[in-house]
Parts: structure tokens; sequence; C-alpha cells
């Protein structure tokens, strides 16, 4: 018999097996979570680079997938340009999506110098034998010069008069795309020699990269337009 008063004892009853489980389940994501988080602060901590380098990654595949489709008004100049000089003219698109987004570029000017649709450095433009071309290739040019074809003929230059006004201006679109066709032809493209033309327009290996990323993704591009061109006619 219970003595008066006691206080009656329930028994606890434990968490049952489903319970559990379902708790499992529900905090795994958290645990997971964590622990990535923990281990991208500890990497960012002992190997910083890593971050860097992997942002950087997915900025340039971004960059990649923008910007991938050749403007219409752009595609006659590019072939008249890559005729003239035997050279395949989707390099010709591939050069001015790298170097000016297709002209879009809120100004054609680079703070190296580069000049116009094609980035060309006043001095390869003109002429590396012009008085005062050294350097990166900006020189000391004078205004008129820069645009004259006798100078450009006389120095050695790449730039040309395309459309024959008497002028040869980079910020010109058809100027640019004939005097860019002119000097990828002369660095190699004219023989074959795609990559070697390309790491002449820009020391770089990167540079010759991109610019090989959407050559074949416009060769490809090509390929299509002509053959539904051929379908349409058959």
């Amino acid at each position: 018999m219970e003595k008066s008063g006691a206080v009656k004892k329930k028994k606890r009853k434990g968490l049952s097996n489903k319970t559990k489980f379902i708790m499992i389940i529900l905090l795994l994501p958290v645990a997971v979570t964590t622990f990535t988080l923990a281990a991208i602060v500890w990497t960012t901590v002992q190997h910083p680079e890593l971050i860097k380098k992997s942002a950087s990654t997915l900025l340039e595949l971004q960059e990649r997938h923008t910007a991938t489709t050749i403007p219409e008004e752009y595609i006659p100049i590019y072939q008249a340009a890559a005729d003239e000089y035997n050279i395949p003219w989707t390099l010709l698109a591939a050069h001015h999506r790298i170097e000016t987004r297709f002209s879009t570029m809120d100004s054609l000017l680079s703070p190296a110098g580069a000049e116009g649709h094609m980035q060309f450095m006043p001095c390869t433009f003109v002429g590396w034998s012009y008085p005062g071309c050294d350097g990166l290739g900006k020189g000391n040019i004078l205004e008129a010069d820069k645009t004259d074809p006798a100078v450009i003929k006389k120095y050695g230059g790449y730039g040309v008069d395309a459309n024959g006004d008497g002028i040869a201006d980079p910020y010109d679109i058809e100027d640019a795309i004939f005097s860019a066709a002119n000097y990828l032809s002369k660095s190699g493209a004219a023989d074959g020699n795609i990559e070697k033309a390309i790491f002449h327009y820009n020391h770089s290996e990167k540079y010759v990269e991109d610019i090989l990323f959407f050559y074949n993704e416009f060769e490809g591009q090509r390929i299509d337009m002509e053959a539904k061109k051929t379908v349409g006619t058959d």
C-alpha cells in the first residue's frame, strides 16, 4: 500500500526508432551544410588562391556562354575580308567577339592604348618603324598619320582602307576588320597556322585558348548555316 502524500513517478518512454530515424534524416542536410561551410572557410584560410582560381573559372565559363551568336550585319564584312586575305571568316568573328564583344564595349579604346573595333595598338596599325614606336606600341604618332594609307604603307603597318574613302581608320568597322584580316594572314593564318597567327595578335596562351573556343563555336554555326542554305535550294 502506497504511503500518503507520496508522488507517483511515471516511467519515461524513450523515442521510438521511427522518430529517431526521421530526426536523423531531417538533421542530415544541416550537418552536411555545416561541414561544407566549415571546409570552405578552412580552405579559404589555408589556400585562398584556390578559391580565387575557382571563382575565376566560373566567371570564364559564364563569359564564354554569352554573346555566342554572330551579328548578321558583320558576316558579309568578315567574308569579304577573309576572301581578300585567304583566311577563315569565322576567325575574324572570334577576334571581334573577344576584342570588343562585337563592338558593344562602352569604349573602343583600351587602357593600354589599343584602338577601334579590333583593338589595334597604334604602332601595329601604322607600322613599328614609325619614329617613336617602341614598348607596347602606343607610340607618339600624329593623329593625321594614324589613318593615312600612304604613311601606313611607308612604315609597314597593317592598317587598311577597306572602303576606299582615303582613310584607314581602326574605328571604322570595315577598315578594322580588313586590317585584322591583313595582320592574321601575314602572321600565318593564310598558311593554316591559326594558333601562331592568334598568338601574334596577342602574346598570351589564355588569349589563344579563348579565340580558339569561339573560332570552333563559330565554325559550327557556319556549317549549320551552309547546311540550311543547301536544304533551302533543294
